[in-house]
């Protein structure tokens, strides 16, 4: 693509602009948006050129040996143009590698084809590659602070020493103790045997 002087006074006003904002007169947009219409139009111009080339390149290649020189040409063309050669286009040189350009162009071609195949190689691999599990920040502890609610309630009570253990509840204040069943009920006195006969008879 090739800009015309006038154009490219136009880029480099709007480059300048764009680096240094300033307001634009009438004519200035005028010649941007007339400049960007001539780009837009380039690029499609260039779309349209590719896809004749690559159709007669496919006319070429069908029409071979015969258009070998011909086919040779365009498709040297359509990788200055950026086209990846395809698999049709490496069985046809390979078929012409007797001639010295097809050999050459031949080499040239599978480098590129190999790059190519690498490409989207490496772009499904990224595709399918798990995505790294974002771990969550850590929890910070939760520390008291002086002068907080534990403070206002007070120092707690020392704790008492000796054993530990469930033990019979101390009775609150102004409540009467329940008796123990040894209080309420006295043991039994056990009943004393009657003395022998012969004890008796003595007496």
């Amino acid at each position: 693509m090739a800009f015309s002087a006038d154009e490219l006074r136009v880029l480099r006003r709007a480059l300048a602009t764009a680096l240094n904002p300033a307001p634009l007169q009438d004519d200035d947009v005028q010649d941007c948006l007339r400049l960007a219409d001539s780009v837009d139009e380039a690029v499609r111009e260039a779309g349209r050129l590719r896809a004749f080339l690559l159709a007669d390149l496919v006319r070429y290649r069908q029409a071979l040996p015969g258009s070998l020189a011909g086919y040779l040409e365009l498709l040297e063309d359509a990788l200055a143009a950026g086209y990846d050669p395809g698999a049709d286009d490496l069985a046809a040189l390979r078929a012409l590698r007797g001639n010295p350009a097809a050999a050459a162009l031949l080499a040239r071609c599978q480098v590129l084809a190999e790059r190519s195949v690498r490409t989207r190689l490496a772009k499904v691999a990224q595709a399918r590659a798990p995505q790294p599990r974002q771990i969550g920040r850590p929890r910070a502890l939760l520390l008291a602070l002086p002068g907080g609610r534990a403070s206002e309630e007070g120092p707690k009570p020392p704790a008492p020493s000796g054993p530990t253990g469930p033990g019979p509840k101390p009775p609150a204040p102004g409540e009467r103790p329940v008796p123990k069943p040894s209080e309420v009920f006295p043991p039994r006195r056990r009943p004393v045997p009657p003395p022998p006969p012969e004890e008796r008879a003595v007496g």
